[in-house]
């Protein structure tokens, strides 16, 4: 479903992709683990037309999307789900879904998302700034699900939650890819990304530097001392 190849991308003179390849095939859910400032966030930002690239080629189901603007991307089904969840504080829960249905999908899709987190349901009233770290990240992936995306572009959904939250979100995701959602994850929780995931690349300084299938890679001794404290 998703090529990417020899992709490059800078941030003024500094590089930020150096020839990163990775490829995602319809329902699989591949996870993109490294640390802090490897390249995860410019790539899935690259992938979904908000950051420029400048050499290699992007296709989705074949199509390329090098002249493609984000918007284009996003009716074709490529929806990301940003670092920091980025929730519309001052409006409601409902209103936040609601949205995510203006450019892509349908708002016949809220009692599913709605029925997919029951925090959501119970809270859909309520003010998103309200709402905790955890829902708040539920929230902003069922945002992304109004919009019934082709290709799930998943960023740090981990980042501040506490364990249980963690488990919890995972979980979610799980669920979304055994429903035949197709998932790029990036988190910096690789034990659990590649827990979940059927296939995995390792990023370090904007280049792949392993790839494998979820379970070799989760065994392997490199990404075990660098990634999971082993």
């Amino acid at each position: 479903m998703l090529e990417v190849d020899a992709l490059e991308s800078r941030y003024g003179r500094i590089p930020a992709l150096s020839g990163v390849s990775l490829r995602v095939g319809a329902g699989e859910l591949v996870a993109l683990v490294g640390a802090n400032g490897a390249g995860k966030t410019t790539l899935l930002r690259v992938i979904s037309g908000i950051q420029s690239a400048c050499g290699g080629a992007i296709r989705f189901e074949g199509q390329d999307l090098a002249r493609l603007t984000a918007r284009e991307r996003l009716r074709l089904g490529i929806v990301q789900v940003p670092e920091g969840r980025q929730v519309f504080a001052p409006l409601s829960v409902e209103d936040n879904l609601r949205l995510g249905a203006f450019a892509r999908g349908s708002q016949d899709a809220l009692p599913d998302v709605l029925d997919m987190f029951p925090a959501l349901k119970q809270k859909r009233h309520e003010l998103a700034g309200n709402l905790s770290g955890g829902q708040q990240q539920m929230l902003a992936i069922g945002r992304a699900l109004m919009t019934q995306p082709r290709l799930l572009l998943l960023d740090e959904p981990s980042m501040g939650l506490a364990p249980r939250l963690v488990a919890e979100i995972f979980a979610r995701i799980a669920s979304l890819k055994s429903a035949g959602t197709t998932i790029l994850l990036v988190d910096q929780n690789a034990r659990a990304a590649l827990g979940i995931a059927e296939r995995g690349y390792v990023m370090e300084t904007g280049r792949i530097a392993l790839e494998g299938s979820a379970h070799d890679l989760l065994h392997d001794s490199q990404v075990q001392q660098a990634y999971l404290g082993l």
